[in-house]
């Protein structure tokens, strides 16, 4: 008998690149061919390796890294330091804030030239479209890549981090994480909390056009953090 004596079985390879990688895969995996799924045993959880660092750091690594991106950074002592900090950004320019109560708190929403406490969507497109800074608060920010991390929510509207040409965040250090590997820690569902979360890495660029950088093409240009100490943390 040609390929093979009888009554043994005849190793065949997979024909194609295709079949070989899924072969590789079943392998790896320990699965058969067509096993069906409801035979197939979940994978374990992967476990979250957060490295351990001292958290005072977060604060420096993270505006290091921000910084490094084209943002500009502020750390002010405590919340009343905050407005004192925007003003001169502000000045003469129109500004939409985000219904955050941290905002509040830090006395941004009562200034006369900032529009908040908009619930209406089309009231918050005009608003975000004439506006010259948006401020927000932040869900976190991950000092690893100086990232804003953004879940959008009624308080948190996403058009405020998104249409107007400057955005200003406005956060506790106690914010602050790691890396995204804690942030998954912390928040392992976030679409059981929010329709959208978005991570805010620098401001807007792209490349696109004969590979030359541009900045604020689907975003804002500009971009700002204020983060406040508070020591009693």
């Amino acid at each position: 008998m040609v390929g093979g004596r009888k009554g043994l079985p005849v190793n065949r390879e997979p024909a194609s690149g295709r079949e070989r990688l899924f072969a590789n895969v079943r392998t790896a995996l320990r699965r058969a061919a067509n096993q069906p799924l409801d035979q197939v045993a979940p994978l374990a959880a992967l476990p979250m390796l957060v490295p351990r660092s001292d958290r005072n750091l977060y604060t420096q690594l993270f505006v290091q890294n921000f910084e490094t991106l084209a943002g500009k950074a502020f750390v002010v002592p405590d919340a009343s330091a905050v407005v004192p900090a925007l003003l001169p950004l502000m000045e003469g320019k129109q500004v939409v804030a985000s219904n955050s109560p941290y905002l509040e708190t830090c006395g941004v929403t009562a200034l006369p030239q900032v529009k908040s406490g908009i619930s209406d969507p089309a009231e918050l497109r005009q608003a975000c479209a004439t506006a010259a800074i948006g401020i927000t608060s932040v869900s976190y920010a991950l000092a690893e890549t100086g990232s804003f991390v953004m879940l959008s929510s009624a308080e948190e509207p996403r058009l405020i981090s998104l249409l107007p040409p400057v955005h200003v965040a406005v956060f506790s250090r106690s914010r602050i994480l790691a890396n995204l590997n804690e942030l998954l820690s912390v928040l392992p569902h976030p679409a059981e909390q929010t329709s959208s979360m978005v991570l805010i890495t620098g401001p807007s660029r792209t490349a696109d056009i004969e590979q030359i950088l541009v900045r604020g093409v689907h975003g804002p240009g500009e971009i700002y953090a204020v983060i406040v100490e508070e020591k009693n943390e």
